[in-house]
């Protein structure tokens, strides 16, 4: 049986944290990894794009309410729906610089809700800070009693983190979906190089799918994983069912483009939109205008046409194409970790 450090410090089953996607829900996805033994986390980035379109209707949030209240009514909903099992969950939050206000406001719905329930106190365990400077957000954090933890493209950024008060600093590389950093330093490479840079323990996130993922991030040194795009594609999943499929149908791992996104770059999956965006760029179009067409195109995700719409999503998704229950993938995953840990890899040693 797999025992990390990170399920000491959280109380769970398996050492995995689902990530905190945007720009959907991840509301019933949180609840479902929470109930299956993981770090189920609610997403936060959906709620503050909402209001930066100034009340536009944007994926599934309700653009009359504050993003403060959506995260409450998100955070409630999870509770409810882990009564049962007593699962473990959290929140991400971007804190890019374009997304200061918004950031504040959601850590502080967050914290108040955690602060006035005590059954929350136990089970809400933790805040992601990611995509900028968590530092302005430390204090109010570590006050309310929650851990936290950060996401870091590099050793640099880790340190920072750590030194900034971060419990625990997630390494996210390169191939990853959604945000990334400019420059293109992938998780082989990164996540040993963190774990040796900092002092606090570390979770390998970008490129992750199975129990190979998860034996070679233990082998690096990380105490979990972080996944995300493979989550997409689950029974529970917030995401739409013909997001869900066309990450599915991705049949090779060069299926993905890097281009412009609302806090820098977006590992986006490729689609006629996608590619378009990543040729204007290349073409200098004015960014007024290459940020029209991202946002055009991320609103056309429910418009059921995958040739307009900018689907996020990682290079693993060209690793797998079916659609299971969280249960089933995380009971898959770390049975396949332990049978790689235990079985294989003890025949390659003489």
């Amino acid at each position: 049986m797999i025992k990390t450090k990170l399920m000491d410090m959280l109380g769970i089953k398996y050492p995995i944290i689902q990530a905190g996607m945007g720009p959907y829900s991840t509301t019933k996805l949180a609840a479902a990894v929470a109930n299956a033994g993981g770090l189920g986390i609610i997403s936060g980035v959906g709620m503050g794009v909402c209001k930066l379109l100034g009340g536009q209707k944007f994926m599934d949030y309700d653009p009359k309410k504050s993003p403060g209240q959506n995260m409450r009514e998100a955070i409630q909903y999870v509770k409810e729906a882990t009564q049962k099992s007593g699962g473990i969950f959290g929140i991400n939050v971007p804190v890019a610089v374009e997304f200061r206000g918004v950031s504040e406001e959601l850590i502080q719905a967050a914290i108040e809700e955690r602060e006035k329930d005590s059954e929350l106190v136990k089970r809400m365990k933790v805040i992601i800070t990611s995509a900028g400077n968590p530092e302005p957000h430390v204090e109010s954090i570590k006050e309310s009693g929650a851990l936290h933890f950060h996401v870091c493209p590099s050793p640099y950024h880790a340190k920072k983190a750590e030194k900034a008060g971060a419990d625990l600093v997630i390494a996210s590389g390169h191939e990853g979906g959604g945000h990334v950093a400019h420059d293109p330093v992938h998780s082989m490479v990164l996540i040993p190089e963190v774990v040796k840079t900092v002092k606090v323990p570390v979770v390998a996130a970008g490129g992750i799918c199975d129990g190979a993922g998860l034996a070679a991030a233990l082998a690096l040194g990380a105490v979990g994983v972080q996944m995300g795009t493979r989550f997409i594609a689950t029974k529970e999943s917030d995401f739409l069912d013909y997001y869900k499929q066309y990450t599915m149908n991705i049949r090779d791992v060069r299926d993905t483009i890097v281009a412009r996104g609302v806090f820098g770059k977006i590992r986006y999956l490729k689609t006629d939109a996608t590619v378009e965006l990543f040729e204007m760029e290349k073409r200098g179009h004015p960014d007024v205008e290459v940020a029209n067409f991202e946002l055009k195109s991320i609103q056309a995700i429910h418009f059921g046409d995958p040739k307009k719409a900018a689907f996020f999503g990682g290079e693993v998704a060209g690793r797998f194409s079916d659609l299971p229950t969280v249960e089933e993938l995380m009971d898959r995953v770390v049975n396949e970790a332990e049978e790689i840990i235990r079985d294989k890899l003890p025949k390659l040693v003489v």
